[in-house]
């Protein structure tokens, strides 16, 4: 099923190529060895900045330049992919050992495949680049071939495609491989001697001129630039200051990696080693373009973390940031704009200098400390839990991963709502059945509603701040709440509320419907956005915010809904609860007098509620948690530490032995309870 993926995978890359008009596909290839290329016609290869690798890169593609240009797309596209393929079958057998059966069985499908939906292939794979390949030398030199000298002769050819890849002879180096440094520097100069015999004015021009590269290609203070130097003109520093502090930095960097770089490939994590020096390379370098940055995605091999439930942890944040772009991993907010415009460049950072990775000598590197999870309550259906694999969980989870989640849900729940259209008649067309619908049902209060509150300035300023600001803040409270106080509670209350948003998804996109708002005819009142001139032929379709046609369910009462169900079951206060019954009560009012939902809107959003708990119900069991019982040879020490377990809500501690399979390691468990 795993090949499949991958199968499917490539195709769907070749048809994302080649679907592209000739002038917007492989756009770099094209403006190198294009019918006016830099590479096909007379002059320097530097005369503009659109080529920007190295004169032997220039030299190894020159004779590209007489293929077809349609034959020569198709041809690089699956060149490119079969690549890829051969980077991922490397890649999963220099796994550090030992490996599982399980493992080695999965490790070279899932490895093509996220290659394959990472940022820099993709980038590649659009623009044409030769980024895929020095990577592939590098890998295939220190896992595939025998020999130091071969080894040495592959990685010098790819520093001289990529010069920054020289690092990796210094890894060698360091490692005590040192006639496979010693050729790899060689070659390297050979190499690049070549390219200066063959074209000696283009290589003055890249190597000091440029000063190897460094003024080619896009401005290096874009966002596409994911290097120390790029982040520093972006944070506003310039000239002299900018490029000491830029050398300072990139020499503490280079230091720090390539000692935990050492260290690891020491420890026989040659894959992490790798991936370590790698990600250095990306932050040292001058210019690092997205299809620059596979390195990081190799660091997704590194194990940090103590306890199982953490192991996943830095794995997902690395598949995130190199697969997604940084506006969906983090809001549109000012202040965290330095973290979005250069999350590649700090993953690779984290990677080098920072990521706790475990060695293999570290009594938790097959056996971390194991997650506490409760025993389910019997069902009143015997077919509930549908999955009994699906155990409840006792302690919270990793906060970065689960912001990290939360903000990718939401980005992809925003991008299928504003896609969720059907045109302006159809909407219109299913606003007129509601409506006819609350007629006979005698329901139909929404305009009586709406202008007796727009005729109260207070009420109508009032209802319209409530509607604005309460659908965000109090589930994101509460769900804050909940994390810290009760986690186990958490994580189920985060599953109903995950369930009923992706069923509104399918509502928004099965049935557009415009909001009395947007009912030419009707005479709504629009209180919060104002008055609006329906006859603009585009009014209430998308627009850069929201998908205004999106009111079937209404979430806005949904969401409430689901706040105040929260709260009545889990609140200890009476007077808490009453808060939660109010909220849901104001909610609709809100939608109704402000114009912007019908009446059954809120009614299908209590059913998207409805359902998220029922599916919660039947694949999970009852919320009700109740201790585990130890087995009679797993019963602790009369003075073991007490491990606090989540019983119904209430905290109850049982005794558990220490989790320290060595005599040194400290036990790492997080104590947690429902409520102190």
């Amino acid at each position: 099923m795993l090949w499949l993926v991958v199968a499917a995978l490539a195709v769907r890359q070749m048809a994302v190529v080649l679907r592209q008009p000739p002038g917007e596909r492989l756009t770099d290839l094209e403006t190198w060895i294009g019918e006016n290329g830099v590479l096909h016609v007379t002059g320097s290869l530097y005369d503009t900045d659109r080529f920007s690798g190295t004169p032997f890169s220039g030299l190894v593609l020159k004779p590209l330049t007489r293929t077809a240009e349609q034959s020569l797309g198709v041809a690089w596209t699956f060149g490119s992919l079969l690549l890829v393929a051969a980077l991922g079958v490397v890649a999963a057998r220099a796994l550090p050992k030992p490996v599982g059966r399980r493992t080695a069985l999965l490790a070279a499908p899932v490895a093509i495949s996220l290659l394959m939906l990472s940022l820099p292939v993709r980038n590649a794979l659009h623009l044409g680049q030769v980024s895929i390949l020095p990577v592939l030398l590098v890998l295939v030199g220190l896992f595939a071939v025998r020999g130091e000298r071969k080894a040495g002769v592959l990685i010098g050819v790819a520093a001289a495609l990529q010069p920054t890849v020289l690092l990796f002879a210094v890894l060698l180096w360091l490692t005590g491989r040192r006639r496979a440094a010693l050729t790899g520097g060689a070659a390297f100069a050979a190499c690049t001697a070549l390219a200066w015999a063959a074209m000696p004015h283009d290589s003055w021009t890249y190597w000091v001129h440029h000063v190897a590269g460094a003024g080619l290609g896009d401005q290096a203070d874009s966002l596409a630039n994911q290097s120390l130097h790029g982040a520093l003109l972006r944070l506003g520093l310039a000239g002299p200051v900018e490029i000491a502090l830029f050398l300072a930095l990139a020499a503490a960097v280079c230091v720090l990696g390539l000692r935990r770089a050492v260290r690891y490939a020491r420890d026989g994590q040659l894959l992490l080693a790798v991936a370590v020096t790698g990600c250095v390379a990306v932050a040292v370098s001058p210019t690092a373009w997205q299809h620059q940055l596979l390195w990081v995605l190799f660091a997704v091999v590194g194990r940090a973390g103590r306890r199982a439930s953490d192991r996943l942890v830095w794995p997902a944040v690395v598949v995130l940031v190199t697969t997604l772009p940084g506006t969906m991993l983090l809001p549109n907010i000012e202040a965290v704009f330095p973290v979005r415009d250069n999350v590649l460049l700090i993953a690779a950072l984290g990677a080098a200098c920072a990521a706790p990775f475990l060695p293999r000598t570290s009594p938790y590197w097959q056996r971390p400390v194991p997650t506490d999870y409760a025993a389910p309550v019997p069902a009143r259906w015997s077919r509930v839990p549908l999955l009994p694999v699906w155990r409840r969980v006792l302690t919270r989870p990793n906060l970065l991963l689960e912001l990290l989640l939360i903000r990718v849900v939401y980005s992809a729940y925003a991008h299928v709502r504003l896609a969720a259209t059907a045109g302006r008649p159809t909407a219109e067309r299913h606003g007129r059945q509601i409506h006819s619908i609350e007629q006979w049902l005698h329901i139909d209060i929404e305009h009586r509603v709406n202008h007796a509150v727009a005729g109260v300035a207070r009420l109508r300023d009032f209802f319209d701040y409530y509607y604005s600001t309460f659908h965000f803040i109090v589930p994101l409270a509460i769900l804050a709440v909940l994390y810290v106080r009760r986690p186990a509670d958490y994580r189920w209350a985060r599953s109903t509320l995950g369930f009923a948003t992706l069923l509104a998804l399918v509502g928004f996109w099965l049935y557009p419907l415009a909001p009395p708002r947007l009912m030419p005819g009707l005479g709504f009142i629009d209180t919060v956005h104002g008055v609006q001139d329906f006859a603009k032929p585009d009014y209430g379709a998308l627009t850069a915010m929201t998908n205004q046609y999106a009111a079937m369910p209404s979430l806005h009462f949904g969401w409430s809904l689901w706040c105040g169900v929260i709260i009545v079951l889990l609140a200890p206060k009476t007077w808490m609860k009453a808060l939660g019954v109010l909220h849901p009560l104001f909610t609709v009012s809100a939608i109704v007098a402000t114009a912007n939902h019908w009446v059954l809107d809120a009614v299908g959003g209590a059913t998207v509620v409805a359902l998220g708990f029922l599916i919660a119900y039947v694949l999970a069991g009852p919320r009700r948690l109740r201790k585990p019982e130890l087995q009679p040879e797993l019963q602790p020490e009369p003075k073991a530490e007490a491990d606090v377990r989540v019983t119904r809500g209430k905290a109850a501690r049982v005794p558990v032995p220490a989790p320290a399979p060595a005599p040194e390691a400290e036990a790492d468990g997080e104590a947690v309870a429902g409520k102190p």
